[in-house]
């Protein structure tokens, strides 16, 4: 929906206008498509490849491919029911679910639509301890077993189209309901004389969200330097997600699949490390997967995208998902231009 070759992309009445809204000139968003194109995959052929396994394992949940939905904040502006139908497909697939704390549906609505499903919860920094443990424990009591914290996004980023359209759709009162519906969130709005249906631009603007993952696997989105890694490795986290936010934060940025390489090579062996940005098809999956990533970040959709990622495992030969590793791609050297990608600037 990112991609800027999208026919939509310059509709400014669809969903995809709004998702496709990069930071600065898209160079992030372009050079996360170039490092996959770097690495080119090594097809083997002396295999019996007829029994093949994508399952894999994460934080004790056995799921059928590492493939997992990344929280989305705002899922009403792509469908009236938001998150539900998602969380509901997710269960049916086998597949992990993050729920955004941006999301349309209360935390209890996505729950009951995910059923039995492995889900997580995605967590802001909040300004307020009692609305973070508020949410938690809601996450908590209704099956969320872990809690990723997302580190790059305390203040959106200057995203052109955004700003030309004043389309910041948070302040709009449509979509980010989730924080809407949380008891403490009511109370502080109530405390600062806030209606929230009747000043969305007031309620937008009190920010939401985290710190404590209340004993849950704890997880930090957004990782990118091999210092950062290093520290959320002393910090004791349970795994971390090397993104830059789809090019969506920082403009000029290292792409997330060169960040992987580096940050692999310096905590693999310490945390679980999940990946997202970038992800077009199963050979970009099989390429972030042989660099080391165990995750990565509808329902046509994503059987489409399981089952290009089984035949990929068949007619390149490999039986399981854990057989992929360095040795099957072969990575050309870093270089500035080796694509030309249309940008939607």
């Amino acid at each position: 929906m990112s991609d800027p070759n999208n026919p939509n992309i310059n509709s400014r009445s669809t969903p995809q206008y709004y998702a496709s809204s990069n930071a600065g000139q898209s160079y992030t968003h372009l050079a996360n498509r170039q490092a996959f194109y770097r690495h080119r995959i090594i097809p083997r052929m002396l295999i019996d490849t007829n029994t093949r396994d994508t399952s894999t394992t994460i934080f004790g949940h056995k799921v059928s491919a590492p493939i997992g939905f990344a929280p989305i904040g705002i899922n009403k502006i792509y469908h009236p029911l938001g998150e539900l139908p998602v969380a509901k497909i997710a269960k049916e697939l086998n597949l992990p679910y993050c729920l955004s704390t941006a999301g349309s549906y209360p935390i209890e609505d996505v729950g009951a639509a995910n059923g039995a499903g492995p889900r997580f919860f995605q967590l802001y920094m909040p300004h307020d301890d009692e609305l973070t443990i508020s949410l938690l424990q809601r996450a908590h009591d209704n099956g969320f077993t872990a809690c990723i914290l997302t580190l790059d996004t305390w203040q959106l980023a200057w995203r052109h189209h955004d700003e030309a359209q004043s389309n910041y759709a948070f302040y709009h009162g449509v979509g980010a309901d989730l924080g809407l519906s949380d008891p403490v969130f009511q109370k502080r709005l109530k405390e600062k004389g806030i209606d929230a249906k009747k000043q969305p631009n007031e309620a937008g603007r009190c920010g939401l969200i985290m710190r404590i993952s209340g004993g849950k696997p704890f997880c930090l989105k957004g990782i990118q330097s091999v210092v950062d890694a290093r520290k959320a490795v002393e910090l004791g986290v349970d795994g971390i997600v090397v993104s830059n936010h789809a090019g969506r934060q920082v403009d000029g940025a290292v792409a997330s699949l060169d960040a992987l390489e580096k940050i692999v090579d310096a905590v693999g062996e310490k945390t679980y490390i999940m990946f997202d940005s970038g992800v077009r098809g199963a050979a970009d999956i099989f390429k972030a997967l042989a660099l080391g990533a165990r995750e990565l970040g509808v329902r046509h959709v994503m059987k489409s995208l399981l089952a290009d990622f089984d035949i990929l495992m068949n007619v390149s030969g490999y039986q399981s998902v854990d057989q992929i590793t360095r040795d099957s791609i072969d990575s050309l050297p870093n270089s500035a231009a080796m694509i030309a990608e249309k940008s939607k600037l």
